[in-house]
């Protein structure tokens, strides 16, 4: 079970934290990733990171967005900084297979969280 939360709506240049709490699994045992997806169009990889905290980003947000986890808590999180109106789409969080698996590969089981970023 994944719950997304922290999405809103922001002017460019600011910041915004997502949170994904995540219960019904061993959540320190999973790779976690944070996908996002704007309607009429796939689901982009956004972030991931590894169970032993190695992370990689998408080159669209690399420099701007961070993703953590805190295992205790059983959440990952993504800080997102310069925010851009083309960053604006709804933010999942699900497992992975791999770091940079491919979101055709992914499992979405929340409801996601909206993200505008606009004037």
């Amino acid at each position: 079970h994944l719950v997304e939360s922290g999405g809103g709506l922001v002017q460019p240049g600011e910041s915004l934290r997502l949170t994904c709490k995540v219960s019904g699994l061993t959540f320190s045992n999973y790779i976690m990733v944070w996908a996002r997806q704007v309607p009429g169009k796939g689901l982009e990889r956004v972030c991931g990171i590894h169970t032993d905290e190695t992370t990689d980003c998408a080159d669209s947000v690399k420099g701007r967005f961070a993703i953590s986890r805190d295992n205790s808590r059983t959440t990952v999180y993504l800080q997102m900084n310069s925010l851009k109106p083309e960053d604006t789409a709804r933010y999942y969080c699900t497992t992975a297979y791999g770091l940079r698996s491919e979101p055709s590969t992914y499992t979405l089981g929340g409801p996601g969280t909206q993200v505008t970023v606009s004037w």
